[in-house]
């Protein structure tokens, strides 16, 4: 009775209002099987050969190795950006005329119409004996035994042959992503020559400015290059893409919270979680983990000003790293001011206390804790980023949840990426991640215009180094380590948590709201939590525990 009674005051209302202010988005995978017939035998392909004579280097993030591995590439180029924001190289913006096939908006090379392989059927086979040679020596005729073979409707059985046929085919049909697939298979292999083959051959298939495959792919294609390029620590030090500002960081950050709502879910599924925990309780302390902005907490405060009584004393504890510090433009007194201006327009009490560092850095003395308070902790977006046991003795990331259960709080909540990246080999790590952003580039390309001229940099800025992170680096370079949420059930129990069940007034709550979206979203309530995803794959899942 009273959690309707609370609700029905209009809380809940201005629990999931919208306010126009600054927002923000966390920076942000199962794909299908991968054909068989492309897992070739990479010895056959010389894989310990020397790959110096290449073509030119392939950059979308301004990759520059200081240990000097680029070497791999002759003709190395700097990338600019055009107007509208794509990347281009100098070499490219110099050889190429005016024409529409190659305009800046097509940074890549990639025709406008999206096909990637040449017209030229003579040419195309000229360039497959050549690379045969080099491969295979001067005597052989592979190409010409498997033609001859077709035409006298012999069926080859040797697996190399299928295989090189299969890679073929996807190539000349523009399959895309079983290209990406059988190049990642001969960088997991170390099979150094046809990845650099298959990344030349992709270099003509991506494009920032095409369709959503061909975006992602690009920015995979980048990963794939550092991470044949380059190993361990350096791989991603090397990556030193141009930041923008911090107000043009903020403004794409602020689009992507827009057109995707995913992020905007999280946010509201844990404030709702939060406002049910504490409808009765007079001095309320929310710790988060990942403040950034703090644009989260607008709409918790507007909804507790509304409470029947009156509102409760609010506590925000905000953790920073310097990815927010930077974004925000400064530190984290820029958020309590603006959170502490919000509480006194509606009349709420509040107190904000700031502590700048990372969550591997946080201590139980960091949190102020006092007692006499109602204690909430919002882990959005944040726990992927802490090391676990695969990386480290320390296991921070199981160390942390069980010092924040010392802690007895009344509520935790939890929203993360449903994928699973954090400890899988490379190859399959590359399929989930190749899957899951196929999907999040999909519901990307529904809301915003393809032509919108903020569009790549949304992409490039928020999404692109995430994905590259994944693909080139391992061990304590890699930070984006994701899970998916049955392990992070497995993680809260160990540490002594036990489920808190999510209220179905919030649940039909954001239901409502995708309404206002493509109907290829969908919500599912499942096993205690909520999943948000885009057609057949989840992309979001959030819980709560105490």
């Amino acid at each position: 009775m009273k959690a309707s009674h609370f609700r029905s005051s209009g809380m809940c209302c201005k629990l999931y209002s919208q306010p126009k202010q600054e927002v923000e988005a966390y920076h942000m995978p199962r794909f299908q099987p991968l054909d068989q017939s492309l897992c070739y035998n990479s010895s056959s392909w010389g894989s310990n050969l020397s790959i110096e004579d290449s073509h030119e280097q392939y950059c979308t993030l301004e990759s520059s190795l200081a240990n000097g591995n680029l070497a791999l590439y002759n003709s190395l180029s700097t990338i600019s950006f055009s107007s509208n924001g794509s990347p281009m190289s100098q070499q490219e913006s110099q050889s190429y005329p005016p024409d529409i096939g190659n305009s800046p908006e097509n940074a890549y090379s990639s025709p406008v119409s999206g096909s990637c392989i040449t017209d030229d059927v003579n040419n195309f086979r000229h360039r497959l004996r050549e690379l045969e040679t080099v491969m295979l020596g001067p005597d052989a005729d592979f190409i010409g035994n498997i033609e001859s073979a077709c035409q006298n409707g012999i069926c080859i059985k040797s697996p190399e042959m299928d295989g090189w046929g299969k890679i073929l085919a996807a190539i000349s049909r523009g399959d895309l992503s079983q290209v990406l697939i059988a190049c990642a298979k001969a960088v997991s292999d170390n099979d150094q020559l046809m990845a650099q083959w298959l990344m030349d051959e992709l270099r003509r298939m991506v494009s920032v400015s095409g369709e959503p495959i061909q975006r992602l792919g690009a920015y995979m294609l980048e990963g794939l290059v550092a991470r044949l390029a380059s190993s361990g620590s350096s791989i991603y030090k090397a990556l030193k893409c141009k930041e923008p500002e911090s107000a043009e960081l903020l403004s794409y950050m602020h689009i992507l919270y827009e057109v995707c709502p995913y992020f905007k879910f999280g946010y509201m599924s844990a404030n709702g979680a939060i406002a049910e925990a504490m409808k009765d309780e007079n001095r309320v302390h929310i710790i988060d983990f990942q403040i950034s902005q703090g644009s989260q907490w607008v709409t918790l405060i507007q909804a507790f000003a509304t409470r029947p009584g009156g509102p409760p004393h609010i506590r925000i504890t905000g953790i920073d790293d310097s990815t927010s510090a930077y974004a925000r433009g400064g530190g984290l007194d820029i958020v309590g001011k603006r959170l502490s201006r919000l509480a006194e327009s509606f009349k709420v009490p509040f107190e904000f206390h700031g502590a700048a560092m990372s969550g591997c850095e946080v201590q139980v003395e960091n949190l102020g804790v006092q007692p006499g308070e109602a204690l909430a902790v919002n882990f959005a977006f944040m726990l992927h980023h802490m090391p676990d046991e695969s990386v480290s003795t320390q296991n921070q990331r199981d160390q942390l949840l069980r010092m924040v259960k010392g802690l007895s709080p009344k509520v935790v909540t939890l929203v993360e990426q449903e994928s699973n990246t954090n400890t899988a080999a490379f190859f399959p790590r590359f399929l989930e991640t190749l899957n899951y952003y196929s999907a999040m580039f999909e519901s990307i390309d529904v809301t915003l215009p393809r032509e919108h001229r903020e569009r790549i940099n949304v992409e490039q800025h928020c999404l692109a180094r995430d994905v590259v992170n994944i693909i080139a680096c391992e061990g304590t370079e890699r930070v984006e380590r994701h899970e998916l949420l049955g392990k992070w059930k497995c993680r809260f129990t160990m540490a002594g948590f036990t489920p808190y069940p999510l209220s179905s007034l919030v649940n039909a709550t954001i239901k409502s709201l995708l309404e206002n979206y493509f109907d290829k979203y969908r919500l599912e309530e499942r096993d205690g939590a909520l999943y948000l995803g885009w057609m057949n794959r989840d992309l979001v899942a959030s819980c709560a525990w105490k």
